[in-house]
């Protein structure tokens, strides 16, 4: 019996789509503070006392939109993940969510009942690229539960791979298919972060970011955590593959919230505008996210195409997230094999 282990990790997801359930999940994740970066008194205030108890209704209603009756995307897309990556492993392979089931201590406890003499847990975040509220988070939640509870076994962490070369040829292939069709432009919108992150996730701490959507990070030293210099390196490097020229792709970050100074430009501004550009067949993209949710199923597939054909748009085609897809999966168990050895 091997005595590594392997736990594969994203971001969670509601019970149901019902709003108790959705309040429930809304008040871990923005009480994390690596999401919601204030201090713990206002965060309280804030999140309990006003933004959960007005956006619970409408999440929930956003949620319905995309249940499937297997329940969550999220946490059925992953639970297949895991499967198909253990099906190409001899090492038990165990699934964790950051916020809500599966549980994360749970994932640990599991690896250890199948194999009480396990020495090493790799840590997976299912994350490709670096940002405080994400791969961050998933990351040091997961030490703080291994040290907590003292667990005697080692553990190593994966890296992010934005431009792992496995990765970027499946996400090349996943994408291939769709330039055969009639399309102006492929935008690659990548979840936003809060500007005042970039800083905080800064191992120079300094402002080595441009403004410039053509580069990023002059320092080098500063690649490993920045998210922006991360996210336009997989453009690029995915853009070259397919043999795109400069004009037909561009990125944009989605997701924005609060009236904070936040990454540019805003995917829904671009939604609106790209059709008055000349940009009227539009295929999206979104490479932040390795498994369909609602970011991706309701905001860029529902919210998203409504705006664009609504604004004189006329076709929209939204681009799965890898998923399941095989050569993932190989990508994966190449990542986790690279780790071991």
């Amino acid at each position: 019996m091997s005595k590594r282990g392997v736990i594969l990790v994203n971001l969670g997801s509601p019970a149901s789509a019902n709003v108790s359930d959705v309040k429930k999940y809304l008040a871990e994740f923005l009480m994390d503070k690596r999401v919601m970066d204030v201090p713990s008194p206002l965060r309280k205030i804030l999140v309990r006392g006003m933004i959960v108890p007005f956006r619970a209704k409408k999440s929930a209603k956003k949620y319905t939109e995309i249940w499937q009756p297997e329940g969550s995307p999220l946490i059925h897309i992953s639970k297949d993940l895991q499967k198909a990556v253990q099906a190409e492993m001899p090492i038990n392979i165990e699934l964790a969510m950051r916020y809500g089931l599966p549980d994360s201590k749970q994932a640990y406890e599991n690896l250890l009942q199948k194999n009480p003499d396990l020495e090493e847990v790799i840590i997976v975040p299912l994350y490709p690229h670096y940002a405080m509220s994400s791969y961050e988070t998933a990351v040091e939640y997961m030490k703080e539960i291994y040290q907590k509870n003292h667990y005697h076994f080692a553990l190593k962490i994966i890296p992010p791979y934005y431009a792992n070369a496995d990765y970027i040829n499946v996400l090349a292939k996943s994408i291939a298919p769709f330039l055969q069709t009639n399309f102006d432009q492929i935008l690659f919108s990548y979840h936003g972060i809060p500007v005042r992150h970039l800083y905080k996730s800064d191992s120079t701490h300094g402002k080595h970011f441009l403004n410039s959507m053509d580069d990023c990070c002059e320092n080098t030293a500063a690649h490993d955590t920045c998210y922006r210099y991360q996210v336009l390196t997989t453009s690029k490097l995915v853009a070259e593959k397919l043999g795109l020229k400069k004009e037909q792709w561009q990125l944009s970050f989605q997701s924005r919230v609060g009236k904070n100074s936040w990454l540019k430009p805003a995917t829904q501004e671009r939604l609106k505008s790209l059709p008055a550009e000349g940009i009227k067949n539009l295929l999206v993209v979104c490479p932040a996210f390795v498994s369909d949710c609602l970011e991706t199923l309701e905001e860029i597939n529902i919210h998203g195409r409504n705006i664009f054909l609504q604004n004189g748009g006329k076709s929209f085609t939204y681009i799965p997230c890898l998923n399941t897809n095989e050569c993932w999966v190989k990508t994966l168990v190449q990542l986790i094999n690279n780790t071991i050895n």
